[in-house]
Formats: C-alpha cells, sequence, structure tokens
C-alpha cells in the first residue's frame, strides 16, 4: 500500500460559543455549537455545525449508555443547583466538560456505530424526532436528515467544491472531502439555530 491509501482517520470536535436563549418570557437556557471536522468514514458529513444544549447531551447519553451497555461511558458535567449562566467561568467549565464527553465518546467505535449520535451532530433534529428517525418512523432516513440540514445550512463552500471534485477523483469516496479547518472565524459566525426548547436549562 502506499502512503496515500495508509492516511489516518482523525475527528475534531469542538465545543463552543456558548450563547443564552430565551424559552419564553421567565426561562432561558444555554446552548453550545458543536463544530466537527472530520475524515473519518464513519460520517455522512465531514464538516458540521450544530447546536445543542445540556439536556439533550443528557439524553444521547441515556440512549447511548442504553444501546451499548457493557460499555462504561464517560460522565457529563455534573448538574448543579448551584449553576449560574451569567457566570463566564460556571459556563466555560461546562463547555470543558461537553467536549470532554464527545472526545470520548468518538473514540468508541462501537459508539459510533449508534445512529442517534451522528443525527445528534450533525442534524438539528429534537431527541424525538431522532428517536422517530433510528425507529423508521419518518420518511426520511438517517443519511437523508444529515443531508437535509447540510444543504439548508451552506456554510461550507470548500467541502461541496471539494466533494464535487472527489466525484472525478479515484483517491475520493463520494463523500470525503479535505475540508480546510482555518481560522475560527467561518464557523462562530455560522449562524446554527437555536435547539429546539425542551425541558430542562
Amino acid at each position: 500500500m502506499t502512503p496515500k491509501h495508509e492516511k489516518q482517520e482523525f475527528v475534531t470536535v469542538l465545543v463552543r460559543d456558548p450563547r443564552t436563549q430565551k424559552e419564553d418570557s421567565w426561562h432561558s437556557y444555554i446552548d453550545y455549537e458543536i463544530f466537527i471536522h472530520t475524515n473519518s468514514m464513519c460520517f455522512t458529513r465531514k464538516t458540521s455545525c450544530v447546536r445543542r444544549r445540556f439536556r439533550e447531551f443528557v439524553w444521547l447519553r441515556q440512549r447511548l449508555q442504553s444501546n451499548a451497555v457493557l460499555i462504561q461511558l464517560p460522565e457529563l458535567p455534573s448538574k448543579t443547583p448551584f449553576f449560574n449562566m451569567n457566570n463566564p467561568h460556571h459556563v466555560d467549565h461546562r463547555r470543558q466538560g461537553l467536549q470532554e464527553f464527545l472526545e470520548k465518546i468518538l473514540q468508541d467505535a462501537l459508539l459510533l456505530s449508534d445512529s442517534r449520535l451522528h443525527l445528534f451532530l450533525q442534524t438539528q433534529l429534537s431527541p424525538e424526532d431522532m428517536e422517530a428517525c433510528v425507529s423508521g418512523q419518518t420518511k426520511y432516513s438517517v443519511a437523508d436528515a444529515i443531508h437535509k440540514f447540510a444543504s439548508l445550512n451552506r456554510r461550507f463552500p470548500v467541502e461541496e467544491e471539494e466533494r464535487k471534485k472527489g466525484k472525478n477523483d479515484a483517491d475520493s469516496d463520494s463523500e470525503s472531502s479535505s475540508s480546510r479547518l482555518g481560522p475560527s472565524d467561518d464557523s462562530i459566525a455560522c449562524g446554527c439555530k437555536a435547539s429546539p426548547a425542551s425541558e430542562e436549562p
């Protein structure tokens, strides 16, 4: 095999840009941008950006654990009644914990095979819609949902160009791309939508 074919797979995940979202006139919550850049064959899209709130991470961990009972999943940052969304230290501590959680999850091949993880990372579907999708109760498949979200949020034109070029390139699979992971300006201004309102701050 030539070195070209021995390219090492990588998955870069960043949890960043915490923002306060209004749930109603009395309640607010913080959501976080999840940025993925990868060349892994496990992923439908090689670059993606979504926003998720803490309680959706809790849901994800519960679902992953129920489907992989023999694996000890990493812990999420603890939920404390003293958490103050106006305290930058509290918010950043939680953000770091969420990033560490995802970094560990993405190192496990069994967990990487769970469709819920991919819908969580690469679409803005609610937990209810993710469950319906993986259970076959929707007209769209997991891959359809991811492609649809990407087409509605065209923030990574380089990936689209690379993907088109890849169709004519014998070394490329139809979905692979070598998107640049440049300065974070492109994704900070990416305008990820807030996740749908749910029950927990």
